[in-house]
């Protein structure tokens, strides 16, 4: 019935897995009563990993971890206790909005063992999740992927418990050879000023926290006795719009009902085969608006579309090789991958319809066309794994039916080492080659042109240590370089970035206890590479901008930084280089409880017109405010407000130009299945008469506003309506649209 490996030593040290029959009664309620969990070992070394101010944890915020293991899942089981249960926060929000300002447990799991990748789950204490993954190569997170996972919490009167069960079926992981799984625990405590507790000692100049992760001790056996098995899944969604629109002074009214299928298939642990027919990614239920037929505004949404996560991590591909976004419509897509212990592949091929969005870049603007013809997206990515070495290779397509075709090749690497002073380096090369012979026309239309190459290639070396965070980056994109699969919004340049960072730890200034203080300076160079076809002369200087500045941390979860811009900016080929000095400076903080975050970003000193090729007083804000408030019967409401504006100043007392925007998102959670979502969002911009350059003047606004209900009994059951509204004020243009859609996984 039960079995485990513990060592009466060394207890409390180790994560050990303690695997169960899969018959054993355990219900996920959080309560950690079934006897299973009494014969589980404990794992209680945690470590306080922020704030750095210098002060013992309190004693009264223990926290232990078990981990059972069943051949269907891995079931995590954590007791916190706390001193003051009160003060614990933790109410209903969106999925993937779990953050330090509430009481969390996260869960990194890396089942390949290699420290490059980890999938992650965070669990509040409303048993909402965040999850998605981390990648170590830029040592970020990405929460688009949503894992089945189910969760249970128990709050007590010191503390609480909390169940995680996670699927197998969900990790991926190799057939043979690979090396132990590798987990690291996380606990958030805002009330203790917003400390996180993590159950191995991480560095703060590591390169990534993901070489921490602790080996789990007993997983031997559930690996051979899960890699076998089958998985398959079964997703179709069914749509249902109704819309009616008004443009020109006509009407037309619209009815559209759409099926689709997502299919997954896993035949054994390390191939996995996804399949997408006709999916609807009309954008309904993300926060940001996306008007109607303008789905090239989705280049700039976070990637939520699960046939484009499942690889994410052996992709590992910078925006300028891969983007996804950039497949806006796909009628079908097919996608396999491969994970083995010292290699991976993935490889893809998507059928997109029109209506895209496709990217031509120059040295001094970004070109835009609409894609008005069906095109075929294709993918090859394969890597292998050194200790410290890693190598790939790439390979991708856009043909555009007749019409020519983008085709792209690469590779790329990356070390990682220490030097004897404990420092850690890390150097990462990209270079491509591409091949265009589809283009546009001065009317915008699509055509066929004569084969033109291009060249990319970047390299970024890293030095890190106690005391110092240094970088280099050059970057050289050939006037010629395309990739309609990637993300080049510049091309003809060569830039050359560096950044020191002097890590002075904690100070005290002004009577305020800075946790951590760091010392900055950054130079940045972008000059133009010659291009004949243009007439674009070599070693232009695009920008130059020296930045000394500073950062600290304080308490109330409080940052902010400041930098000085001695910057330089061209706004044409040939143009007058100008000064744009400015004042650059930003701030975040977690005041109260009922603040999730108050975040700002500010510019304020000689701004670039580039349309009149002028400079003037000017700057950018940006501001956002997170609120959360409890409500009785368990509910909970959520507020978001996002406020922005960029303006340039004339010579006749206003702004010659200006754009502005505020939005504000109000989220009403019944439960963690359902809530209502209200989105709220005006944008408006204009050109005035500067008094020098006599542009024509114009004036664009636009309105949205739009209600969104959603229902999930289950992962992968969903039901949800939306209704949108909006409008162009100015030109009489407006649109309604009426969604009804249903997801429902086999």
């Amino acid at each position: 019935m039960f079995a485990t490996e513990a060592g009466a030593a060394d207890e409390g040290r180790k994560l050990r897995a303690a695997r169960i029959d899969s018959g054993a009664a355990l219900v996920l309620d959080g309560r950690l009563d079934e006897p299973a969990w009494q014969r589980a070992p404990a794992f209680d070394a945690f470590h306080k990993h922020a704030p750095r101010d210098g002060q013992p944890l309190p004693a009264g915020l223990r926290t232990t971890v078990r981990l059972l293991v069943d051949q269907d899942a891995l079931v995590f089981g954590i007791r916190a206790w706390d001193e003051a249960p009160a003060r614990m926060r933790g109410a209903l929000a969106r999925r993937d909005k779990v953050d330090v300002d509430q009481d969390f447990i996260g869960i990194w799991i890396d089942p390949v063992g290699h420290g490059r990748a980890a999938q992650f789950v965070r669990v509040n204490l409303a048993g909402v999740v965040s999850d998605g993954l981390h990648r170590a190569d830029g040592d970020e997170s990405d929460l688009g992927p949503d894992f089945p996972i189910d969760a249970a919490v128990t709050r007590l009167t010191d503390g609480y418990s909390m169940e995680v069960r996670w699927p197998l079926s969900n990790l991926r992981f190799p057939y043979t050879g690979g090396k132990d799984w590798r987990v690291l625990v996380e606990r958030s405590i805002p009330h203790a000023d917003g400390a996180l507790l993590v159950s191995a000692p991480l560095r703060l100049d590591a390169l990534s926290h993901l070489s921490f992760l602790q080996e789990v001790e007993g997983m031997g056996d559930t690996v051979a006795a899960v890699r076998d098995r089958r998985f398959i899944e079964l997703r179709p969604e069914l749509t249902l719009r109704a819309g009616r629109n008004a443009a020109d002074g006509a009407r037309t009214r619209g009815h559209q009902a759409d099926l689709g299928l997502e299919i997954n298939a896993r035949p054994r642990a390390d191939w996995v085969f996804n399949a997408t027919i006709n999916p609807d990614y009309s954008q309904v239920e993300l926060d940001q608006p996306v008007s109607q037929g303008a789905g090239n505004i989705a280049l700039s949404l976070p990637e939520k579309r699960g046939f484009f996560l499942e690889s994410a991590d052996v992709l590992g591909l910078p925006l300028p090789a891969f983007y996804s976004r950039t497949v806006s419509n796909p009628a079908w897509g097919l996608r396999a991958t491969w994970r083995s212990a010292g290699a991976d592949a993935t490889a893809m091929s998507l059928r997109d319809q029109e209506g895209g969005v496709v990217l031509r870049g120059r040295a001094y603007e970004t070109l835009e066309y609409v894609q008005l013809r069906p095109t075929k997206a294709s993918l090859w990515r394969t890597r292998w794994h050194g200790e410290g070495l890693l190598l790939g290779a790439f390979a991708s397509q856009r043909a555009y039916e007749g019409l020519g075709a983008n085709e792209v090749i690469g590779m790329d690497a990356q070390w990682r080492g220490a030097g004897g002073d404990g420092a850690q380096r890390q150097a990462s090369v990209t270079a491509m080659h591409s091949r265009t012979t589809s283009g546009f026309d001065e009317a915008t239309q699509p055509l066929r042109t004569a084969r033109r190459p291009g060249a990319y290639l970047h390299g970024k070396f890293i030095h890190s240590s106690s005391h110092w965070w240094n970088e280099l980056t050059v970057e050289a994109i050939g006037p010629g370089f395309v990739n309609d699969n990637g993300f080049v919004p510049q091309a003809g340049i060569v830039k050359l970035v560096g950044e020191v960072n002097r890590v002075l730890g904690r100070q005290s200034a002004l009577g305020l206890d800075l946790h951590e203080f760091e010392a900055h300076l950054g130079l940045h160079e972008t000059r133009t590479l010659r291009d004949e076809v243009l007439g674009q002369a070599g070693m232009e200087v695009v920008e130059r901008k020296l930045r000394p500045g500073l950062w600290f941390a304080a308490s109330r979860q409080t940052e902010f930084w400041t930098q000085l811009g001695f910057d330089r900016q061209r706004g044409r080929a040939k143009g007058e280089l100008h000064d744009t000095r400015a004042l650059h400076f930003g701030f975040a903080t977690t005041p109260w409880a009922w603040v999730s975050k108050i975040a700002g970003e500010v510019t304020l000193g000689r701004q670039l017109d580039v349309d009149a090729d002028r400079v003037g007083p000017g700057g950018n804000a940006t501001l956002d405010v997170g609120l959360r408030f409890p409500l009785p019967r368990g509910w909970s409401l959520e507020l978001d407000h996002h406020w922005n504006r960029a303006w340039v100043q004339g010579t006749l007392g206003h702004p010659a130009f200006a754009d502005n925007a505020w939005r504000w998102l109000a989220n009403l959670h019944f439960s963690r299945r359902d809530s209502i979502r209200l989105l709220a969002q005006n944008t408006w911009a204009a050109r005035r008469d500067d008094g020098v350059t006599q542009l024509e003047t114009w004036r664009e606004r636009q309105v949205h506003r739009s209600l969104l209900y959603r229902y999930q009994w289950r992962h992968g059951r969903i039901v949800s309506a939306g209704y949108v509204d909006e409008k162009l004020p100015l030109v009489g243009n407006r649109s309604k649209s009426l969604t009804l859609k249903l997801q429902w996984e086999i």
